[in-house]
Order: structure tokens, then sequence, then C-alpha cells
């Protein structure tokens, strides 16, 4: 949510600003802007697109090695010019660029009017920069240090950049609770939000840790301070992510080509984890903590969207194999509920960009409560990686579609994973079962591959329902959270109203809405509860409901049913929901693409959440 992009080096900032805006797009944003330092700090900005900033600065001066840019994603104030960012100090001779919100904003502004500043915006950022310069003025104070004062004073999220006339030769940036990365070049620095803005100009990063700032200047390097003021000198890390992994690579949209990616993601997931020759399933990252997960009284998963539906899919698989009790929570209300949280829980906490703000919340309180926190996520240094007590990366790789996909197979193959360590360990299954478990996990891949070979029969179907108004998503046990996951997928990225039910619940309620115009998506798999699924089916064809099918390769009772059927190949129970998500995620692409939807940028929707 939001991008920051930031220069300061020998060569004209204003493409490579633009270009890191450009990689940032997928984050979700209404409004861009840069600011470049050129004797004077110039500011240009614009509702709409990175295009339409690049169309309307075509005419004006875009010199300088230094410079700032942003895309904002609206929270206070509307998307226009007065509020996109970067925002000017009264005098004109700085500019700051921000994500996150202040949550204090309002007292701030009250007493910066009182002291005669004039507020050109309706957003909480302008507040900083203005606070700054009043810092700057009454405690006669250098740039820096004024920052690090203002910083003290505000409450809430942020990830800042700060330019000023007065300091040519640097840039000063912040973070709390939001991303922010240092790239290190040949005799010049690159700011981002995260890794794709600037992978293509270096692999040396430092990242920030919480309530942490940096002058960075050509002369000094990076000087990090807390906001408390206590200096740390800065480690540098190898960034790992390349180039083609941020580029489509031939496919129309991104979302495509990373559900075409989850054979390798699924992969990458369980490379150096699972050995079928050996019998074993070992992840590094929890080695430590195995012993403490294996005598807790309960496991709590945390997540919000696709993430929750990923610890919907572990609660199945943990109590299952490790027999111990699970609890799902949303990250959003768990902090708010005065949990119930004691020293042998155990939290995980899952996240595909480890910036979730809820997750990230969720988890301190977690910590602060004395539970043991594991984290799940897909970004190497981010922030739930850095504030969980161990945990272990899902090596999907970069996910640039906002609609995830390839994060949440790689999700739940990291779950099952973990789960089939503990229960090895523990002893709760035995090691025949344990084998024929893993054997199947290790053919997934290929499973996979097989069924996206079903990509065109997929697109048929999604034709003949493009102009649905309503769906019906419906499963029992482990595909219950699919049906969840299949009908979220088709409401974020076509805009069709969906909803996933345990198929049971049907009759409870949302069977009167079944008519000749509904469709209705059943996960009806040979396992588990398949005679009870195949009754729901009964109850929807009976009041002539469209019926579209994920069966089991070489069903024929659901298929005889079903309007349209689509196979998947035959796996164990646990594994079904990774198999079953991948026609669900090609349905929903598909009638989004023939709806003429931004696929990879869905309105209003951000790819990471780092505001509450």
């Amino acid at each position: 949510m939001c991008g920051i992009v930031g220069y300061l080096g020998n060569n004209k900032a204003y493409p490579i600003l633009v270009k890191g805006l450009l990689r940032l797009e997928y984050r979700g944003y209404d409004s861009a802007g840069v600011a470049l330092l050129n004797e004077e700090v110039n500011v240009y900005k614009c509702k709409g697109k990175v295009s339409d900033l690049e169309e309307y600065v075509k005419d004006f001066n875009t010199e300088g090695s230094v410079g700032i840019a942003h895309t904002r994603w609206a929270t206070h104030g509307e998307p226009n010019y007065q509020n996109a960012h970067p925002h000017y100090s009264m005098d004109k001779k700085t500019a700051l660029i921000h994500n996150g919100i202040i949550e204090n904003y309002a007292t701030l502004k009250t007493e910066l009017i009182k002291r005669g500043y004039v507020f050109q915006s309706n957003t909480d950022t302008e507040v900083l920069i203005h606070l700054i310069e009043d810092i700057r003025k009454n405690e006669n104070v250098e740039l820096f240090e004024a920052v690090r004062i203002a910083l003290t004073q505000v409450e809430g999220t942020y990830a800042l950049v700060v330019i000023s006339k007065e300091h040519s030769d640097s840039l000063i940036v912040a973070r709390k609770g939001s991303p922010l990365i240092i790239g290190i070049g040949d005799n010049e620095y690159f700011i981002a939000s995260d890794g794709t803005a600037l992978v293509e100009y270096t692999k040396e990063v430092t990242y920030l840790n919480e309530e942490e700032l940096a002058c960075i200047s050509l002369k000094d390097g990076i000087k990090i301070v807390s906001i408390s003021n206590i200096e740390r000198t800065p480690y540098i890390e190898k960034l790992e992510m390349s180039l083609t992994a941020i580029e489509k690579g031939g496919y129309e949209h991104f979302m495509l080509k990373e559900i075409h990616e989850q054979p390798k993601s699924i992969s990458d997931s369980m490379r150096g984890r699972l050995s079928t020759k050996k019998d074993v399933v070992s992840l590094g990252g929890i080695i430590e903590y195995e012993d403490k997960m294996l005598n807790a009284k309960r496991f709590i998963i945390l997540g919000c969207g696709t993430s929750w539906h990923a610890g919907l899919v572990g609660e199945h698989m943990f109590e299952d194999l490790i027999r111990i009790p699970v609890e799902v929570e949303y990250a959003s209300e768990f902090r708010y509920r005065n949990p119930i949280i004691n020293e042998d829980d155990i939290v995980i906490a899952i996240s595909q960009s480890g910036e979730t703000a809820d997750t990230l919340a969720a988890l301190n309180l977690a910590k602060e409560k004395g539970a043991t926190v594991i984290g799940i996520c897909n970004v190497v240094g981010s922030s739930i990686a850095r504030a969980t007590h161990a945990g272990s990366y899902t090596h999907a790789g970069p996910e640039i579609g906002v609609a995830s996909t390839k994060a949440f197979t790689a999700q739940v193959t990291l779950l099952a994973l973990m789960a089939l360590a503990l229960a090895k360990k523990k002893g709760t299954i035995p090691n025949s079962r344990y084998h024929e478990i893993i054997t199947a996990l290790e053919n997934i891949p290929k499973q996979v591959e097989e069924t996206l070979k079903y990509d065109n029969d997929i697109k048929e179907i999604a034709e003949r329902f493009t102009n649905a108004q309503n769906f019906l998503y419906l499963g029992r046990g482990y595909n219950f959270p699919i049906a969840l996951e299949g009908a979220l997928k088709l409401k974020e990225i076509s805009y069709i109203h969906a909803e996933g039910y345990p198929a049971a619940e049907m009759k409870h309620g949302p069977i009167a809405l079944i008519d000749d115009e509904m469709p209705v998506v059943v996960i009806a798999t040979n396992k588990g509860t398949y005679d009870k699924v195949v009754s729901n089916i009964q109850e929807v064809k009976a009041r002539k409901g469209k019926i579209i099918a994920i069966v089991t390769k070489g069903d024929k009772i659901v298929r005889d049913m079903a309007d349209y059927t689509i196979e998947i190949p035959e796996t164990e129970e646990m594994f079904v929901p990774i198999l079953a998500t991948i026609p669900l995620q090609l349905l929903a692409y598909y009638i989004a693409v023939n709806r003429g939807c931004n696929v990879d940028q869905p309105r209003n929707l951000a790819k990471s959440v780092t505001v509450e």
C-alpha cells in the first residue's frame, strides 16, 4: 500500500524514480508525485496513474540527481492534487513523502495552525513536514535532529523520506511499522518500499529496524540512529530477488504468470526441507523451537484475507497430524478482543509481504503476553520475519499481482511441512502413514502442472458466467477454506459478489438465493465427506442452480450431475486444497479479463496492507 522511491547519486534521478514507481504499481495507489532537487525543491504531482504523472511533468524541468517519489493510496483525504505526495514545508525548501498513518495528526495540526502554519491538504502526512519545520525554527537544530525529535511526538506508523534544499547532498529516511529498504550502489543510494523498485540497480541493501532513522549522504554514507538517538552500524545484506522475477515473461498479466509459476513456487517451498528418500521433513527456521511447539497446549494462527484461509487449512492439518488444538484468528480482530494468551501458546503469524499491519500488531500483542511467535512469510527481511521468535520463508518469489495466488499455495505447503515435521517428532502418526503423506506432498508440483493443462477448458467455462451477478462457493472439511478463497479471488478481481460456505450450511440460509441464474461452485473431490457433498449438489440442482464442480480425475457421479466439471489429480485429502484452488484462480482470472477489469491492480485494493 503506497509506494516510496528515493535516489541520491550522480545520475539523473527522474528516470530512476519513475521506473521505481512503475515497479511499485502493484501495491495499489490513486495518485503519484515526485520531488526533484535542482537549485530548488521542485514538486510535481497529480491524481491518477504514474503515466498521468509522466504526462503532467513532460514540460517541466526534471533535472537533478537527488529526488523522491511516491504513489499514494488514500486514507486521510480523497485522491486529488492537494493530497498527493510529496508535501512541501511552508518555506518550500523541504519536501516529504510518507507511508502509514499519523494517529494523533488532528491534535498536532490544531497546534500547528495556532502557530501560523497553513495546510494545503487534508492528509495526516502534511502535519509531519510542518512539525519538522517548526522544530527546526524553534529549537535551532539541524534537519536530521528535527526529524528525530518530530518522530518522538507522533503516534502511528510511518516510512518516510525527506529532501531539503539546505542539505542537497543527503536524504533522510525513517520507519516504524511500514517497510523501507536502502539500496547501496556505486557512490549512489536508492530508497524503496520494497526490493522490486531497486533490484535492477543493486543487490546490496540495508533494512531499517522499527523506530530508526538514517541520514544518507554521498560524503558520509549511511548514519543510522534510533528515535531515542542511539547509533547503530548498518548491516549490509544481499537482496534475494531477480529482475526476471518481477517481469511478466510473456504473460498478459502478472496474475496469470504467477498462477502458472505454482509448480515451481511449491517446489521451491519444499526444496531442502523434504526428502522422501531419507523420510525427513525439516524446517531449519523452527528447529530451535520444535520442543516448545510440541509441548504447546494450543496453536493460534493469525492472518488476514488469503493468509487467513491458508491458516484454516493449516488448522485441519495440525489437528489431524499433531493432535494439538488450533484456533485461527483474523489478526485485525484478535488484537482488539483482549484475547486470552498463555505462555505455553504457540502463535503462528502468516503474511505474504511480512508487513501486514494488523498481523504485525497482533503478533506483538501475543509476544507481550509471553507466547512464542512463529512467522510464515514470503519476503526476506520483512517486519514480521524480524519480529517473530522464529519462522520459515515460503520462497514463492515476488508476487506482483494484488490477488494472491502462488503465495497462498506456498503458505499451505509450508504449513503442511511444519505439521509433518512436528507430527514425526511427536510420534502422532505411524511411520508408514508419514511416508505416504510426504510422498504425496512431493508429487504435488507435478499434479499442479497437470491441473494447469485445463486452462483452456476453464477459460470456456468463464465465458459462460462473465455476466453473472452472484456466485456461491461450497466445500466441506479441508475444502471449506478453498470455497472461501475461491469466492475471495472472484470478488477481488472481477467485482462480482461471491460467498463461500460450508456446503452443509447452505440449507441454513443461502439455499434461498439459488435459482436458475445462480452459479454454484462446489469442491466435490472424492475424499472426506464426498457423499454428503453429492447430496448438497442434488439440493442445488433441484432448485435449478448451475453447478461448476471441482472433481477428482475419473469421477462419474458428480460429472453426471454437474453442468460443468474441472478435474484435479487424486491426492491425499489434506493436499486437495492446493490442487483445487488452481482452477478457482483461473476461473476468477478469466471472468475478470472478460469483464475488462484491471486484474493486477483491482480497484480499492493494495498488495500489502501496511495501515489499519
